[in-house]
Parts: C-alpha cells; structure tokens; sequence
C-alpha cells in the first residue's frame, strides 16, 4: 500500500474523529467528470484501507480499471443465524470549480461549526460515520448484531460502473448471504408543522441517461442555410426541457405526503401533492422531483468556429422516470424530438422500491428515537439514484440511512452537487452515534 498521506495540517484537537476522517477524504482530490474520465478513488481507497485494518478487519481493494479502486471488508455478526447487511458509501465526489466556491472544495477547512468541501455532504461524512460507529462496536470488544459487508466504491457519480456495478458483476461472491443495504441520501432531518422529521430514502427512481444528436449541412456562417443541426437541436432541447410531466404518486410518495398531512394537521386529499411537499421546506427541491418524471438538458456541444456553421450538435439530458415508466417516458421523447434529431441511451437503471415497513425501518426508527425522542420518520422516494441500484440485481433491498440532525434553515438538499458544499460537525457525531446503535440492535 501506498505511504503517501492527504495533504493536511497537524489534527486538530478540537474536531471529533468523524469529522477528522471526513476533513482527510474531502483532501484526496477523488473528481469524477463522468464518461470513463476521472481522477481516481486509488489513495482514498487506501486511506480507508489502512483504517480499517487499524480496526483489526482484513480489506480488499478491487481495481476495475487504473486507479477506479473499491475497498471492501467483512465484519462478523453477533448472531449468525442473521442475514448480512451491507453498508456501503462511495469515494468519488462530482466536480468543483474553485471560483465560485468561498473556500477551497478540496481543503476540508472547518468554519463555522461546519466541515466545507465537496464530498463533505456526498458523501464522504457517511463514510466516515461509517468507519468510525463500526470502529466503535469493535473498539469496545463488541460485534454489530448481524455480519457487515463494509463497501466503499468507485464511480458512484458516474453510475458504478467501475464501482458498484462492476463488483455485482464481476465478483458477486463478496456480496454472499446479504439482503438488506443502507447507504446515503437519507436519515436528515427537516421540520415539518414546526416538529422535526427524518426521512428515511425507501426508493430512488429509474435513470435514463441520454444523447441527443442532430445532423445538418455544414456552411460558411454567412449563408442561409435552413438545415442546421443547432437549431433542430436547440427546438428538441426546448420542448423536453419544457415537458410538464404529469404527477403520479407511488406507494412511497402516497405514504410520505399521508405523513406530511398528519404533520400538519391537514387532509391530504384536499391539498395537493407539490402543497404538501412544498411544506418540508428546503427539502421540497427534491421531494417534487419524486412526484412526476424529470427531464432536464445538462450539456450542449456544437462546432469548431464562429463562421462555421457545424453539421452536428450534440446534447446529453438526464432523465429521471418513476419506476416502471421507462419505456413510456422514452417513447414520448421520441415524439417531443422531432424527425431530424436522434436519441442514444447513455445508461439506463432501475427504479427502486423497498418496503416501507418492518424490521429494518422499526430498527431505524428506535436507533433515532434514543437520541431525538419526539422526532418522526417518514419515508420517500430519491430524485436521486445511488448504488444501491446495482445490489439490488443481487436481490439485496437497499435503503438511504445517513443519520444527520440538521439545524432549521440549512437547505441540506442544495449541498449536493452544489457550491460551498457542508455539513455541520455536531451532526456528524449525531451520525456517528445512532448508526452504531442501529448496528448493535439490528
């Protein structure tokens, strides 16, 4: 293994252990542009590496191409008889442009009671609140409740498929004998009629990544010339990304705004579904978002000069479907582009539902309540996508549980993938501590 460090100052004594390794792994530089270019997981990878063998646990670090390392480890359960868990963060962070950030994304600096970079929300904090309510239950002589399979994977932001989705493939076998899966995107809390929530992420929709190409004749700027790609292109881009798409509740969301109701006192039939997600606050930016299919234009690409009239343009769109409606959603796309513009499927994975109901959420709930007693749990459908998309073609049920008691008017949500990205300290050691209960008593 590699001896070289994250760049770092001396520890700082004042910070908690969570939020030291979390500062460490905001400090390897670990971007993902997406399309196979990235800069790497390999020293994060073994930065956890070494952490976890401190623990007394025997890693493995699997590379699916140069540098694209996951880390994976298995920790005994107390009763065998128990299905495993898997509990799984990624090491790559989507990109971050310095300028328009108040600090440094890849510095870790500690302000303010908070921890800044990217990674610091998604999700470097759940991978240290992992290491360290592990390291807890092995520190005092303890085995978590049922055995672990501990991951922390490649390409996350890029789909997984030289993380996650590659290791399902190619080596199933480190999966054995696991059901269950818990992972980022949920577990924060928000406030709702004024009494605090958490959301516990119990599906994710589908995700439909697309390019879009439109073809013309290639002329001097000065001509007029009416087959142009970048205007076919440009009126396909404006009607898909103008598409209202209509709302259509699943069991999740049918069950988290019956919640939100009774939050408030109100009957959910006589309010409308984007009234009641609009009630949680900042965390309506993503719960409208899982009511109905988005469609939204994220890149655009076309000639060389500005004289030239190009015969190609190009543009990529992300497209999120509530489950199931894949096929639907794609082929009114095929419709909104018109004759001259073609669709290429980028990637393409399943949407999620998990139950909403049982041991595993009763376990979540307990583990919350010992530390916010008064608080309630409801459950919801990311916008999102994680890994738990590649585990569940093991048949493993994956869940979004990274415990994070925030403070009223932090627009958590805005963190991800956003500038001056953070997370407040004193919510990582909240993390810290009812994710180590949930792991002894589950």
């Amino acid at each position: 293994m590699a001896e070289t460090l994250p760049r770092t100052t001396e520890p700082q004594p004042e910070l908690e252990e969570t939020a030291i390794i979390a500062r460490d792994l905001i400090r390897f530089d670990t971007t993902n542009h997406g399309e196979g270019r990235s800069n790497g997981e390999r020293e994060a990878a073994e930065y956890v590496e070494a952490h976890l063998r401190t623990m007394g646990l025997d890693p493995v670090v699997h590379e699916s191409a140069p540098r694209r390392a996951n880390v994976v480890a298995r920790v005994p359960g107390a009763n065998p008889d128990k299905p495993a868990l898997v509990l799984h963060g990624h090491l790559d962070v989507v990109p971050a442009d310095p300028r328009n950030w108040s600090v440094d994304p890849f510095a870790g600096e500690v302000r303010d009671g908070m921890l800044w970079g990217r990674g610091a929300v998604d999700m470097k904090d759940m991978d240290a609140m992992i290491l360290t309510a592990v390291g807890d239950i092995l520190a005092e002589g303890r085995l978590p409740e049922r055995e672990l399979v501990l991951g922390f994977f490649a390409d996350e932001e890029a789909g997984g498929l030289y993380g996650a989705s590659w290791l399902v493939d190619e080596h199933p076998e480190l999966f054995a004998g696991a059901t269950e899966a818990i992972s980022e995107v949920g577990g924060y809390s928000i406030t709702v009629g004024g009494k605090r929530a958490y959301l516990l992420q119990t599906g994710e929709k589908s995700l439909v990544w697309v390019r879009l190409v439109a073809h013309g004749t290639a002329a001097h700027g000065s001509r007029l010339v009416r087959d142009n790609a970048v205007t076919k292109l440009a009126e396909a881009i404006a009607r898909i990304g103008r598409r209202e798409w209509p709302i259509r509740l699943t069991g999740t969301t049918r069950e988290l705004l019956a919640a939100i109701a009774g939050a408030l006192g109100v009957d959910p039939e006589q309010v409308s579904p984007d009234e009641l997600a609009l009630a949680t606050g900042s965390a309506s930016g993503f719960i409208t978002a899982t009511l109905r299919t988005t469609s939204n234009p994220t890149l655009l690409q076309a000639g060389y000069k500005h004289n030239v009239i190009p015969d190609r343009a190009e543009a990529l769109v992300d497209i999120r479907t509530l489950p199931g409606e894949e096929d639907a959603v794609l082929a009114e796309l095929g419709d909104l582009l018109g004759p001259d513009v073609e669709l290429e499927i980028v990637h393409r994975d399943v949407g999620l539902e998990a139950p909403t109901h049982g041991p595993l959420v009763d376990a979540v709930t307990h583990a919350l309540h010992a530390h916010d007693p008064e608080a309630a749990v409801f459950p919801y459908l990311l916008s999102g996508g994680t890994d738990n998309k590649a585990l569940s073609r093991l048949g493993v049920s994956g869940y979004g549980f990274a415990p994070l008691r925030l403070p009223d008017g932090l627009d958590f949500p805005a963190m991800f993938h956003g500038v001056d990205e953070r997370v407040p300290l004193d919510a990582l050691v909240f993390g810290r501590q009812v994710l180590k209960d949930l792991l002894l008593a589950y």
